[in-house]
């Protein structure tokens, strides 16, 4: 990995947010300038739109855009500026009766924004995001006392853990951001172990779980499913299969410095925004690994 060329290609292609975000990751940052920066999509009611979900570029609060600012909450560690506390708040107001998040709020401006986003049933519980965004808020609060007291994150997290012990064999989505959650509420919650051990069974040796209706060659790869070194999951894997998919993920660099992504996205903006986000994780990935 070539963490000089990642960054020219942040400096030249991404959002502020995200060359804030890998200036952090390599000890050059600063974090009231990073939560600064996550504010600026925030909405009054406490939660976050404007595109902080590159696919869905409508202004209001969304669910999805609450999993990307508790990654950046977890980035930035103890003290939130305020962010934390409303948007629990926020995601309470939109839960649904049986403790879950619907898949999308309905969109006011469409342009840009995925279909799937648009055509979201507003009305139904969803599994993929609301696994995405509980393991997200897990890991936020492992270090924010704000999240890990709120009543929202004990509801959700109910949620999660009834659903997915209903759920049989869930989609490549659902399966990712399930495995995930499960690992990150495995210190907390103690049924989340047989859970996450049936769900590990269902992931190949090699990683590669096909997208269903994603472009060619769309998957969920180990690290995808295992970001983070050290933790329940990776217990599950293969330690020589994560090695190849270290491997796999550092000669995703491109001459440019950036990480491609292999999912279409619906407008040019959006395109571009997820290379940005893209290299920052693959980065995070690589560094955590030793793979500097």
């Amino acid at each position: 990995m070539d963490l000089t060329a990642a960054a020219a290609f942040l400096a030249g292609h991404a959002r502020q947010l995200d060359r804030l975000r890998f200036a952090l990751l390599t000890g050059t940052g600063d974090r009231t300038a990073t939560l600064a920066a996550l504010a600026a999509y925030r909405n009054p009611d406490g939660g976050f739109g404007w595109g902080l979900e590159p696919d869905l570029r409508s202004p209001e609060s969304q669910p999805p855009a609450a999993l990307h600012a508790f990654e950046v909450l977890a980035e930035t560690g103890p003290g939130d500026a305020g962010l934390a506390g409303p948007l629990c708040d926020w995601l309470t107001s939109v839960t649904l009766h049986d403790g879950g998040l619907p898949f999308a709020l309905p969109v006011t401006i469409p342009a840009g924004t995925s279909h799937w986003w648009i055509g979201a049933d507003p009305t139904t519980s969803s599994l993929q995001i609301s696994s995405a965004v509980a393991g997200q808020a897990h890991r936020a609060a492992r270090l924010d006392p704000v999240v890990a007291g709120h009543p929202w994150l004990e509801r959700i997290t109910d949620f999660c853990l009834r659903t997915i012990a209903a759920t049989e064999r869930p989609h490549a989505h659902e399966l990712m951001f399930s495995l995930v959650f499960l690992d990150a509420v495995h210190e907390t919650r103690p049924e989340a172990a047989a859970q996450l051990e049936r769900l590990g069974a269902l992931v190949p040796s090699d990683g590669g779980i096909p997208v269903e209706g994603g472009i060619e060659g769309e998957a969920m790869h180990l690290l995808d499913l295992s970001p983070e070194p050290g933790r329940p999951l990776r217990a599950l894997l293969d330690p020589a299969a994560v090695e190849r998919d270290l491997d796999r993920l550092a000669a995703l660099q491109q001459d440019d410095g950036g990480w491609i992504v292999d999912f279409d996205s619906s407008s040019a903006a959006g395109a571009l925004e997820w290379r940005g986000y893209q290299t920052v994780w693959a980065a995070r990935i690589l560094l955590a690994h030793g793979r500097g």
